[in-house]
């Protein structure tokens, strides 16, 4: 096991080194500067789409919208693969290992990365495909072999979706929950792992719709108790706030990470747990964005842009402001208690049960909706035949992942992350042009429907 943690912890360094951030975020500079910002004056809107009523209506869509599920309850199981343990322990570690200023790249990383979502989702719908059950299937693997002519790079990125899944998706989230639950109250990991895996099981074998519906009532439920709670600390200690963050804005371009600035633990930490929040560019949430009931990609894109904010601007804004306004990760802190003891200091023999709890939804969302990314990656490569193998064998890696070591299950995520992201960004900038085209087509309809409103 101590062999098999070096060499995946080598992989990962080489996998997250320099070039992968830069990739990363240069992928969404470049579709901002070519889309023109969107993500700032079409944020209202888009936040509009998510959660109108149009999505609770019969039909949940626009006239003519093809699709599965609403644009609701797409992003809805996006935001329950994304706002996981990223939230809590993801942005733990960022500020342990790279201080506070890991919080300011982390909002750089989502606010370029809104732009990587929506051109991913753009794709997804416009090259999505119905398969043999009928239902809609489409992200990197389907736009990578559809646009691109580029089969190989598309099964490349399936094989990685595949694997990730059990990382990211699965053993991450799991250790993490059983983690916290054995030091709030004594459970040991393997109890944890075998009824989050039944749990699990149970919702995986209905489908995308059954994960949908799981993922539309857990989510919004979740992210507000955490939020709101959160919003309440800093409120109630208003004082401290100004000094957090004028400490994240300062500590990220101090030293440490300013003359080292690419490698700097800083930036490398800020940027890497970032994407593990939000997983603008990995290629995942798109997979989710083309099952959604829509008229035209540029619809849903916005829709699922609206992920990004809310699981990076939003929740992991919150978290990593409190973290700093205790300043406990300057001590022996770990990633795994360190949101604990911050929000029990401002909320004494609370704080640590609001966490826990917190975290056991945000982490079985999580696997729940990286369950569907990596059985559809699995039925491009392979068909309906392992569906349900795969969903059991799934289930089965939730108890694996509650007993292993942190690090090790952290360094997978990473790895298997930074692997399905190079074949999907390469998409992107390759495809670049027809998510411009989609948008200056979309441009025009919106004008009209302006015009005649």
């Amino acid at each position: 096991m101590e062999l098999l943690s070096q060499i995946i912890s080598a992989v990962n360094g080489f996998v997250w080194g320099p070039w992968m951030l830069l990739f990363l975020v240069g992928t969404g500079v470049f579709l901002s500067v070519r889309l023109g910002f969107l993500q700032f004056p079409q944020l209202g809107y888009a936040l509009k789409l998510a959660f109108g009523k149009s999505n609770f209506t019969r039909g949940g869509g626009h006239d003519g919208a093809e699709g599965d599920v609403s644009h609701f309850a797409a992003l809805m199981t996006a935001l329950a693969a994304t706002i996981g343990t990223g939230n809590i322990v993801g942005v733990s570690t960022a500020v342990i290992l790279g201080g506070p200023g890991a919080v300011f790249w982390m909002w750089v990383t989502a606010i370029f990365g809104m732009a990587t979502k929506y051109g991913e989702a753009v794709l997804a719908v416009k090259f999505r495909v119905t398969d043999a059950r009928g239902n809609m299937a489409g992200g990197p693997m389907y736009y990578i072999e559809r646009g691109m002519k580029q089969k190989w790079l598309a099964v490349l990125f399936a094989f990685f979706g595949v694997m990730a899944s059990f990382g990211i998706g699965n053993m991450s989230q799991s250790n993490a929950v059983a983690g916290n639950i054995q030091n709030a109250f004594g459970v040991d990991s393997w109890i944890t792992g075998l009824i989050l895996a039944v749990l699990t099981a149970i919702v995986i074998l209905g489908g995308v719709k059954s994960i949908a519906r799981a993922s539309s009532f857990i989510v919004p439920f979740m992210a507000l108790f955490y939020v709101v709670i959160g919003l309440f600390v800093i409120v109630a200690n208003i004082s401290l706030l100004p000094g957090a963050l004028a400490t994240i804005v300062t500590s990220a371009f101090s030293m440490k990470a300013g003359l080292a600035g690419l490698v700097g633990a800083t930036i490398r930490y800020g940027v890497a747990r970032g994407v593990f929040s939000n997983e603008a560019g990995l290629g995942s949430a798109p997979i989710a964005a083309a099952a959604a009931r829509t008229d035209h990609p540029c619809r849903q894109a916005l829709v699922s842009m609206t992920g990004t904010f809310l699981d990076t601007i939003v929740v992991c804004s919150v978290n990593g402001i409190i973290l700093v306004m205790a300043g406990l990760y300057n001590g022996d802190a770990e990633a795994a208690s360190l949101t604990s003891r911050s929000f029990d200091l401002f909320l004494p023999n609370v704080g640590v049960l609001v966490v826990t709890v917190s975290l056991v939804f945000f982490a079985y969302s999580t696997i729940l909706g990286w369950s569907y990314y990596g059985e559809r990656c699995l039925h491009y490569l392979a068909g309906h035949r392992l569906s349900v193998a795969y969903k059991v064998v799934f289930s089965v890696f939730i108890l694996v992942g509650a007993m292993v070591k942190l690090d090790l299950a952290w360094d997978i995520s990473d790895t298997f992350n930074g692997a399905m992201a190079i074949p999907n960004l390469i998409g992107l900038v390759a495809l670049s042009g027809v998510i411009v085209s989609q948008t200056k087509e979309f441009k025009g309809i919106r004008a009209s429907e302006r015009r005649s409103a």
